[in-house]
């Protein structure tokens, strides 16, 4: 009997999952132990083994795709199974082709298919997207007009979006054969803008194999009405282009009309356009202005044309970056933060790690020895080793400090556990091997949960000074900076000494400011004088 396996829920705060790579592929004998897949989650990349045994009959979700929490992964039966019936829910086309009457019913939408096709030849162009948060768009103006041909590279209308109104050239070539909006009227973003095609193209079969391509049922009944205006339109896009082409010149800080091929040689000679005049039409700078432009002796000093190129790319959010922007948000808006800011003498913790790592098989790190005396000062101060619920506070007696790790796709924070008992070497290879762990995706979801107190150091980086957002449930988090050389004052002296910035963000509903304060002077005492972390 076949069974459905859906997306697991690999970890506490996985919502949805991504499939790395398949191990089986459809028809592969499947023994319950074998590796599926590996899921990417929010915290890492994991094996998914098989709780089933039989054949694999069915994958859900391909590889790079991602999916919510319990949908369908896979099936898994005998070899061979009919699977029809668990499909049926999952894909409208599968439950059609295995219905014979239901492709009798519909006889008809596979008819008319042929003939809503748009003939070769024949571009449909539509409402572009001007800019990154444009949803409409409005026609200024046309500057072709119906029956006009069209260049590639031709300017077709101006385009007013959110931001500016904008030239919209034509990337076809052809006769503009239909208008589908009119100066002064709106349309959404990829709706039909225009047709552009061979003369004599019948614009009402386009229109309808436009139609239908969108909403084939309910828009097919609009094609009888938009094949009649067109002629009535023609006239009226020439005048908006005159008015248009007045207004242009009347404003020449507004918009230098050119064509693409004048702005690549102006750029390329660093002419400035707007010291050009235009020959073409409506007063264009075309291929000969340019040529022949001579530049004004009265030009002390020719305008600045950047050489540059724009470019960017476009990288998908992974699952572990989705996952930290929301718990990130969600942590800074709803928890009321505050933070104390303090400055420590690092002199005695140089030369206590100094004489430690002189120790055989033996070495330490300033981070190891701050983990070690949050710990021993959050045993103190229960209530800033604390989390908070909407119906209660939960004051923590166990540390469990987690210990912020960068890897590539964001941030992971595995816990070192008890952290309080643990000897300062011990706490040093527990933090390296998750450091390691956590860049190879290799960290357990236990490993990731369950923490009491967070600490990120930006220290290593360089970072004097810096502030960091709670760790929810946490209730607070500790930011480590650098340790600096400068001078300080001791005993009515200046002299050069090491200092290090530590600042503690609180969350104002578990601890107020004299319980952080409290805290703070509490660790201050452990790392000024890190003896008393080998004898708490």
């Amino acid at each position: 009997m076949a069974i459905i396996v859906n997306m697991p829920r690999l970890s506490d705060t996985m919502e949805e999952g991504t499939v790395s790579s398949w191990l089986k592929k459809v028809g592969d004998k499947v023994e319950e132990g074998d590796i599926l897949a590996e899921i990417e989650t929010d915290k890492a990349t994991m094996e998914f083994e098989s709780f089933n045994e039989g054949f694999l009959l069915h994958i859900g979700i391909a590889e790079g795709e991602s999916a919510a929490v319990d949908s369908l992964l896979a099936i898994i039966g005998d070899e061979g199974e009919d699977i029809s019936g668990l499909l049926n829910g999952e894909s409208a086309t599968a439950a059609v082709e295995e219905t014979p009457e239901a492709e009798e019913s519909q006889p008809e939408e596979y008819t008319e298919q042929p003939a809503a096709t748009i003939p070769d030849g024949v571009e449909v162009v539509k409402m572009p997207r001007l800019s990154d948060t444009m949803e409409e768009g409005t026609v200024a103006s046309w500057l072709k007009g119906v029956g006009d041909t069209v260049e590639e590279g031709e300017i077709l209308a101006e385009i007013e979006t959110d931001k500016a109104t904008m030239e919209f050239e034509s990337f076809y070539a052809g006769e503009l054969l239909h208008i589908g909006v009119q100066v002064g009227e709106s349309a959404a973003v990829d709706s039909l803008l225009a047709i552009i095609g061979p003369s004599g193209t019948d614009v009402a079969a386009v229109l309808a194999a436009a139609s239908s391509a969108d909403t084939p049922k309910t828009e097919e009944p609009k094609t009888t009405t938009t094949d009649a205006p067109p002629p009535t339109t023609t006239t009226k896009p020439s005048e908006a282009v005159e008015k248009a082409v007045v207004q242009t010149s009347a404003n020449s800080n507004q918009r230098i009309m050119a064509s693409p091929l004048a702005k690549k040689m102006a750029a390329e000679k660093e002419i400035d356009l707007r010291q050009v005049q235009g020959s073409g039409e409506h007063g264009r700078i075309v291929k000969r202005d340019i040529e022949q432009f001579v530049p004004s002796a009265a030009t002390s000093a020719a305008p600045f044309v950047s050489k540059g190129q724009e470019s960017s790319e476009d990288i998908p959010n992974s699952q572990m970056r989705k996952v930290i922007a929301k718990r990130l948000a969600e942590s800074k808006f709803s928890a009321p933060h505050y933070y104390l800011s303090v400055e420590f003498d690092m002199d005695a913790a140089i030369a206590f790690r100094k004489q430690y790592n002189e120790l055989p098989d033996t070495k330490i790190s300033f981070n190891d020895i701050v983990v070690k005396a949050t710990a021993l000062a959050l045993k103190q101060h229960p209530q800033v080793n604390s989390r908070w619920y909407d119906d209660r506070m939960q004051l923590n007696h166990h540390v469990h400090i987690g210990v912020a790790v960068a890897v590539p796709d964001g941030l992971v924070v595995p816990v070192v556990r008890f952290a309080d008992e643990m000897a300062l070497p011990q706490i040093g290879t527990q933090v390296k091997d998750y450091a390691v762990r956590a860049r190879d995706k290799k960290l357990a979801p236990d490993e990731m949960e369950g923490s009491t107190f967070t600490i990120s150091n930006l220290g290593m980086f360089g970072i004097d000074e810096f502030t960091s957002i709670i760790n929810q449930p946490n209730s607070a988090i500790l930011s480590v900076g650098a340790i600096d050389k400068k001078p300080v004052v001791k005993e009515e002296t200046i002299v050069v000494g090491n200092t290090m910035k530590l600042t503690l963000a609180c969350d104002h509903r578990t601890v107020d400011g004299a319980t952080g304060a409290q805290f703070l002077q509490t660790l201050r005492l452990f790392i000024e004088n890190p003896i008393r972390l080998l004898v708490s």
